[in-house]
């Protein structure tokens, strides 16, 4: 029995109690009053005061009493009634449970040890289609880390929903069409020659693209080049197109090594390129819908009614903008995908953006409208200094892993300097804390990476919850044969400690869901932190290899294998790997 499967039981009871315990009010069907008190339920702040509280505020209303009075009631013969509810305890109008320590040994550490890697999965998500267009960088530039935010929240969210079984579509939506190739191809005939581009690859791209900018500034006329350059290759220009292309290859070579460091695949790699036939048909949709205007030469739609400002579909030259794409790219993955959602995780600064383009596809007729979801999140700095590629002012992403990694390996080498694939080590904890250190908080906050708070192996840190988890398997593999025996529930009745970590392993599943319904992989990042920390101090307080009781020994390494297990998952759903040895 799971936690929430425990909830569901306590409500049924309730509703029957209160249509028992109150004969005269007029109450809501069973099943609907069941809803509603599940619904309420919360988790008192301090442990002392219970394990689940009931408010009985929305009762009030309906029953004519005092929430206290009703509290009072319901809880009366509560822990006889039952099964595995030891004590309930009246604080207000909260009627405050407290679930027996057998629940934990007997009922939830079983059914968590059987659902295994799947432990906190579900099957919601089955026979549904979420098409996720995360990451998306701009080729020619380099993934440096204000690329971070959506290439690891649009990977988390693409597991998170998988493991509800969801079938995921992740799309990495290049960003490889534009005015900004107009630039590198201006910048490249100017400056820049084939053996520079080769052996500088993508740094020379943009050396060249900044230089552009810089030169740009004195002489504004190249901005006009730039813009005809992208015009000769969206018509089809033969040289235009095999420098694109060739921009392009040197990119995505570059892009699959950090997409390798953070163990992250696609199964799409379109890009906006691919859309550019695909256009025409939608512009004239809006043609024909009567939505374009024109205004100064330039093609938009008008969303004064809904007050925002006018959304450009194409420019006064006939060239499109980024809104006819995104347009063309959500119709295409509709007829490919038939998505039930359509997630796109970019930042904040895009909202606007994206609110336009979604309020032009609904007035278009396309009905599935309200299946498209920005997903926004805030900036990055680096010790307070925001980046930007035009002026060159970077942190590449590879050069911050590179140093975590280099990091960690040194630290490592201190104090395990025998352990085996210490390399492999050093890259999973040094990738991991960039990683755990950005999804620590709130996605839509903005946040400030300071490489020595990631890399700390105490308090909220990937490398914290990465040597929690090879603690467990150190505790398992001492263990030997008994660790892999079958667990037996024994009567054993467990202490606080092992309360409290048993405790946060059945939390899991109601995690899972709320990070999803958030869209939020914060919440599975301080959960991780929480179940470290409760393995910690039931680690510090209890012998394990050394128990008391040959069933006391059984409990705690089946308690050690589940919350080993339940690590790893939680890791794993934010793109942290967790190595054995550290």
């Amino acid at each position: 029995m799971t936690i929430e499967q425990l909830k569901s039981q306590i409500c049924a009871h309730l509703a029957d109690k209160t249509a028992a315990v109150f004969t005269g009010a007029q109450l809501p069907p069973k099943q609907e009053l069941e809803k509603t008190l599940l619904s309420a339920l919360e988790y008192p702040p301090d442990p002392s005061m219970g394990d689940i509280a009931v408010p009985c505020f929305r009762l009030s209303k309906t029953l004519r009493m005092g929430p206290p009075q009703i509290a009072a009631k319901l809880g009366e013969g509560l822990s006889d009634e039952l099964q595995y509810i030891s004590k309930a305890d009246i604080a207000g109008g909260y009627l405050n449970l407290t679930i027996a320590p057998e629940f934990y040994s007997s009922a939830l550490l079983p059914e968590i040890l059987s659902k295994g890697e799947r432990w906190g999965g579900s099957d919601d998500g089955d026979g549904k289609t979420a098409v996720i267009d995360y990451s998306s960088p701009n080729v020619c530039k380099p993934f440096h880390i204000g690329h971070l935010g959506t290439t690891v929240i649009g990977h988390s969210l693409k597991l998170l929903l998988q493991f509800t079984g969801w079938k995921v579509i992740g799309i990495n939506y290049l960003g490889d069409w534009g005015t900004q190739f107009g630039k590198m191809i201006v910048a490249y005939n100017k400056w820049g020659d084939k053996e520079m581009v080769e052996n500088g690859g993508v740094d020379s791209l943009v050396s060249l693209y900044v230089m552009f900018h810089n030169e740009a500034a004195i002489h504004p006329e190249l901005e006009d080049e730039a813009r005809a350059e992208f015009h000769k290759l969206e018509q089809g220009d033969e040289r235009n197109h095999e420098l694109w292309k060739w921009f392009l290859d040197i990119s995505i070579a570059e892009y699959k090594k950090t997409y390798r460091l953070l163990d992250i695949d696609f199964d799409s790699w379109l890009g906006e390129s691919f859309y550019t036939d695909k256009m025409p048909a939608q512009v004239e949709k809006l043609r024909e819908k009567g939505l374009l205007k024109i205004d100064n030469g330039a093609s938009i739609v008008d969303l004064s009614e809904y007050k925002m400002p006018p959304c450009l579909i194409l420019k006064s030259d006939g060239s499109t903008l980024y809104p006819t794409r995104d347009i063309a790219a959500a119709v295409y993955r509709q007829q490919t995908y038939h998505f039930d959602k359509a997630l796109y995780v970019t930042s904040a600064g895009q909202s606007l953006h994206f609110a336009q383009w979604f309020k032009v596809v609904e007035l278009m007729g396309y009905d599935w409208y309200d299946k498209l979801i920005h997903v926004p999140y805030g900036t990055i700095s680096v010790n307070g200094s925001k980046l930007a590629t035009r002026t060159g002012n970077v942190v590449l992403l590879r050069d911050l892993f590179a140093e975590a990694i280099e990091r960690v390996d040194a630290i490592i080498e201190e104090k395990n300097p025998d352990i085996e694939n210490r390399k492999a080590a050093a890259e999973a904890v040094g990738v991991g804390a960039v990683i755990f250190h950005y999804l620590w908080n709130s996605r839509i906050k903005d946040s400030n990476f300071v490489m020595e708070d990631a890399l700390s192996f105490d308090g909220a840190t990937g490398p914290y919850v990465q040597y929690t988890y090879a603690r467990t398997a150190s505790i398992l593999a001492k263990a030997g044969e008994d660790a892999e025996k079958e667990y037996q529930p024994s009567g054993y009745i467990p202490n606080e400690h092992e309360i409290d970590l048993a405790h946060q392993l059945g939390l899991f599943p109601e995690r899972v869901k709320a990070a999803i319904d958030g869209l939020e992989p914060s919440v599975i990042a301080h959960y991780s932190y929480d179940l470290a920390t409760a393995f910690n101090r039931f680690y510090q307080s209890t012998r394990i290899l050394s128990a008391e009781s040959d069933e006391a020994k059984a409990f705690r390494l089946a308690l050690t294998k589940a919350a080993g297990t339940t690590l790893r998952s939680a890791l794993r759903l934010i793109c942290l790997k967790t190595p054995e040895k550290i």
